[in-house]
């Protein structure tokens, strides 16, 4: 496998956001999409990190993959004196970027445990580099898995709608996508009627990202206010709310973009089918419930303006976790790789992941 050959960027798997050329990582800015498609270059896990924090890349694997890049380049530009040192502190610089996407640190886990193997700086080069494109290249493998055991599960015969909220596409992944991966396929397969994006504030994920995304790939969107979800489920045409990860605990509960509880609770009112898609680096097994997960919140800002343009008076005081908790009770399907856990609790998720 070459160092420097991430998957490419082909119609079939979607808009990749995140480009790896060996000794440099571009990243697709999403905070400025789709006004505006512009690349930042990076050469070091500094940049790397800032970029997480800042949401440049999101989406909890991307966020691994990229970080998993970040200790490459750390490896490459390390000064040669301590460099074991310097990777180290490049690894806990990538930690501390974000609290709550548990592939973040499986990521670096993964990195760790192969730098922990190297005895020269130029071994660390080559495996760490190698290593990366390990990671992204079996994410794009696994979105794949993912969208056939889902369409398994459903077991449709007629096309129906679905809703989602955030963005789980292709920008948010190595490729394809988790939640929008399965509703690709559905649409490859002619399943599908339509797609329902909520818009996802503050960030508005589903507006900027997810209906740019399927728009671009010809997949049929409606863009619909997060309030307006509750009259879509209750029209009938909705047979499935699907939706992302960035954590899962041992009993099944889904830490989620903050609004993902409420279209639990929505769509098991409305009888409607509820699917939470993501790979099995997002399960901690070492978290019993979703009470343990911990939920970044951040500054109010984001809340009280859009892109620097005021919305809300100056100094108001401001809620703004990134995440909820949806419990497990309240999800018919978890899809991994691995499998399906059907109405998920522990025995379920024990089954599946040990």
């Amino acid at each position: 496998m070459s160092t420097s050959s991430a998957p490419s960027a082909q119609r079939a798997i979607g808009t990749v956001a995140i480009r790896w050329h060996g000794s440099s990582l571009e990243l697709l800015d999403q905070r400025l999409l789709p006004a505006e498609e512009h690349w930042i270059t990076l050469e070091g896990a500094s940049g790397v990190a800032q970029c997480i924090s800042d949401m440049v890349v999101r989406g909890a694997p991307a966020i691994g993959i990229s970080a998993a890049y970040g200790v490459a380049l750390a490896a490459r530009h390390a000064g040669g004196g301590d460099w074991q040192a310097e990777i180290r502190q490049a690894i806990r610089e990538l930690a501390a970027s974000r609290p709550t996407a548990v592939n973040l640190f499986w990521a670096l886990q993964i990195m760790e445990a192969e730098f922990h193997g190297c005895h020269s700086l130029d071994e660390a080069v080559k495996r760490l580099a190698a290593k990366a494109v390990q990671i992204h290249r079996e994410d794009l493998a696994a979105n794949l898995a993912m969208a056939d055991h889902a369409l398994e599960f459903i077991a449709a015969e007629t096309p129906f709608s679905v809703l989602t909220h955030c963005n789980t596409g292709a920008l948010a992944t190595g490729g394809y996508g988790t939640a929008l991966g399965v509703i690709r396929r559905l649409h490859e397969q002619k399943l599908l009627n339509r797609v329902y994006a909520d818009e996802t504030r503050p960030w508005l994920q589903g507006s900027r990202l997810t209906a740019w995304e399927l728009a671009r790939d010809g997949i049929p969107v409606t863009l619909n206010a997060d309030g307006a979800a509750a009259a879509i489920l209750a029209r009938g045409d909705v047979k499935w709310v699907v939706v992302g990860a960035d954590r899962i605990t041992a009993n099944g509960d889904v830490a989620n973009k903050i609004g993902t509880y409420s279209l639990a609770v929505l769509a098991r009112h409305h009888r409607v089918g509820f699917m939470v898609v993501a790979p099995s680096s997002t399960v901690d097994m070492s978290l019993a419930t979703g009470e343990d997960i911990p939920i970044e919140e951040r500054e109010g800002s984001e809340v009280r303006q859009i892109r620097g343009v005021p919305i809300a008076p100056e100094g108001v005081q401001v809620f703004n976790p990134v995440f909820d908790v949806t419990p497990a009770s309240l999800i018919d399907a978890i899809v991994t790789e691995r499998g399906v856990v059907h109405n998920p609790n522990i025995t379920g998720m024990r089954a599946l992941f040990g």
